[in-house]
């Protein structure tokens, strides 16, 4: 079967399912896109990668991949290989010593793998077109908050009142408590200071 490459555009919290979030997987040569329902700690490890983010200590991600990298073992490729009733699966393609290894994965531990280790993410075109929407289905939804980043907005106002300064200690105070997503909040923050002096 014929892979196709996907992208990730964006993380946001599920409207439907509270406590979830959604990774919306864009194909690159072409217009739909594959949202995948992930957990919160998922979620959280996989803004922290996208971050570059460095915690004080390994998440559960970063320590797997500090274990294969110790074994000299790495992560060639991700593959959404299958969708049954609503779930999707997943596999690690890895390579070590030249030899090939396929490891069954949930689709989100894979995905936060796949970031850390600068891997392409692949499915087949069965799954975009059981589960995939084309580009007008998410238009409304990337006007209702589908971008990477994307702050609620009482959060966006508290920090706005705050100085660079005092922003750039509280980044190390919540990375300090390990509260990724918050962290991912006040770096963004800081960024548009940045971009707008």
């Amino acid at each position: 079967m014929k892979k196709i490459l996907l992208n990730i555009v964006a993380l946001s919290p599920s409207v439907s399912q509270s406590h979830n979030y959604v990774i919306l997987l864009s194909e690159e040569d072409g217009g739909r896109k594959l949202p995948v329902v992930i957990g919160s700690f998922e979620a959280q490890s996989i803004a922290v990668a996208l971050e570059r983010m460095t915690p004080n200590r390994p998440l559960t991600h970063d320590l797997l991949k500090n274990v294969l990298d110790t074994f000299n073992a790495q992560v060639k490729e991700v593959i959404i290989n299958n969708l049954l009733d609503g779930i999707f699966f997943s596999r690690l393609v890895c390579i070590k010593d030249g030899e090939i290894y396929e490891i069954d994965s949930r689709t989100s531990d894979a995905i936060a793998l796949a970031v850390r280790a600068g891997c392409p993410i692949y499915t087949y075109e069965f799954i975009l077109d059981a589960a995939g929407m084309s580009m007008e289905d998410t238009e409304e939804d990337d006007e209702e908050g589908f971008e990477m980043g994307e702050e609620v907005p009482e959060t966006h106002t508290s920090l706005s009142t705050y100085s660079v300064e005092a922003l750039n200690k509280l980044l190390q105070d919540v990375l300090a408590e390990e509260d990724y997503e918050r962290a991912v909040q006040i770096r963004d923050e800081i960024n548009r200071r940045k971009e707008g002096s």
